[in-house]
């Protein structure tokens, strides 16, 4: 009787076994990740790149992908809006890339609606190949990247027409405020007189 239980209980042994080997051989394609970059991940490209562009699986469409720049010095760089190309890649014009180790993040939004986000590094260098462009971003109508955050352009860590309105700003208050005081402290004097006046009378 146990011989034959153990010979029932064998392909149902078997059945389990294959299904998890199905469920957990599936790959993830729900997330999607990077199949390819421009310039890609560990690439060394010539100084000059003005377009990244970063292909993956299936994207949702009418999400905005999110990509910013890093530069050799840690500031950040200009990125433009970056712009989803089908249903694949992501497009964005950036600043023209000065030589050193560059760090890419990004963010996308899968087809079935996850989020995804990593990084990866890549050199500028004197004497290395062009990044070569996609052709699908080359078809795009690019927004310029921000000059507020190209390097130079920061104040305190704010863009600079930021940082020079801020600073107007508070050279106002401090302005007005000098202004109140010397007023303050003329009336003070004014009454410290006429009472000393009045006393010798």
């Amino acid at each position: 009787m146990r011989g034959l239980r153990l010979l029932r209980a064998a392909p149902a042994l078997l059945v389990c076994l294959g299904v998890l080997l199905v469920l957990g051989g599936t790959p993830a394609h729900a997330h999607t990740a990077l199949k390819d970059a421009t310039p890609g991940p560990g690439s060394r490209v010539a100084p000059g790149a003005e377009v990244v562009s970063l292909t993956f699986g299936r994207l949702r469409s009418g999400t905005t992908p999110e990509i910013t720049l890093t530069g050799p010095g840690g500031d950040a760089l200009p990125v433009g809006r970056p712009v989803l190309a089908g249903d694949a890649v992501a497009c964005a014009a950036v600043g023209s890339l000065r030589p050193g180790v560059h760090t890419l993040s990004y963010a996308v939004t899968s087809a079935d609606g996850d989020r995804q986000s990593s990084a990866f590094q890549f050199e500028v260098a004197d004497g290395a190949e062009p990044a070569v462009t996609s052709s699908v971003c080359n078809a795009l109508s690019l927004a310029k990247p921000d000059t507020e955050t190209t390097e130079g352009g920061t104040v305190l860590g704010l863009g600079r027409t930021t940082a020079l309105a801020v600073l107007a700003g508070a050279a106002a208050v401090l302005v007005a405020g000098g202004v109140l005081t010397a007023r303050v402290l003329r009336r003070a004097r004014t009454t410290r007189t006429r009472g000393k006046g009045a006393a010798a009378a």
